[in-house]
């Protein structure tokens, strides 16, 4: 037991000096320094060594001029390392602190694009799955990010590239809701299917998906025996699509 005591009190002694001494290395450099030290290692794609300094800046200055630009910093070395599961954190903390930052747009914005990556995923890069077949929250929740960016900063510079992401979550998102409607359709589950595609139509008006769902909520209004509800969603998809194929197929 003492033998054991010792080695642990040397690996504790050996772990200290080492925290400090890695911690030492900030200790001649001012708050400027290691702030570009840190952009200095994100610009050269040594993302973990980058993260360092933006974390010992903000730990050495937390009320300096430099707090909020380590978090930002930090966020952005983060998203770069696919290290999302810290990332997300930070930006929240960032946002959480600094509600009217003039650059928590770009918070906002690296939320949104922190979760679309997650969307797009390690299985759309390596492995033969369609997006659509995935789980959708992390595109919703890139969606929402976006939305608020574009709703609350219409100005900002990132609003653009978020319009542009948001058509693409969109549709990624109705075509999820599709995939699932299709299937329920074809097991029977005929309420399921109809309200899966109802809420496309709903919530996703400009979407290529509608087409489709509004096929579907015939076929599955038809199977309930609501002929009415059925007419009324063939109304809609031959005023919408006179040239569709379902138009012609469900008359």
């Amino acid at each position: 037991m003492k033998k054991l005591a010792s080695c642990l009190l040397v690996t504790l002694i050996l772990s200290g000096c080492h925290s400090t001494s890695k911690d030492e290395r900030y200790n001649s450099m001012s708050a400027n320094e290691i702030y570009q030290q840190g952009v200095k290692n994100t610009n050269k794609k040594r993302f973990k060594p980058a993260v360092e300094d933006f974390e010992a800046l903000e730990a050495r200055y937390p009320f300096g001029d430099y707090a909020d630009k380590a978090q930002l910093g930090s966020i952005y070395a983060l998203y770069l390392n696919e290290d999302y599961a810290q990332a997300l954190p930070a930006t929240d903390r960032f946002i959480r602190m600094y509600p009217r930052h003039p650059h928590v747009d770009y918070a906002y914005y690296m939320k949104g694009l922190i979760h679309f990556s997650e969307a797009m995923g390690f299985f759309s890069k390596y492995l033969p799955m369609e997006r659509a077949e995935r789980d959708p929250t992390p595109a919703k929740k890139s969606l929402a990010s976006f939305d608020h960016l574009v709703t609350h900063y219409p100005n900002s510079v990132y609003a653009n590239n978020a319009k542009q992401r948001m058509v693409y979550l969109r549709n990624l998102i109705a075509e999820n809701e599709l995939f699932v409607a299709r299937f329920n359709l074809k097991k029977g589950a005929y309420l399921a299917a109809a309200n899966r595609a109802n809420y496309i139509v709903v919530h996703f008006d400009k979407s290529p998906q509608i087409e489709e769902a509004l096929a579907i909520m015939v076929q599955a209004y038809r199977r309930l025996e609501r002929p009415e509800l059925a007419q009324d969603a063939y109304t809609v998809l031959k005023q919408n699509f006179p040239q569709s194929e379902f138009v012609q197929k469900l008359a």
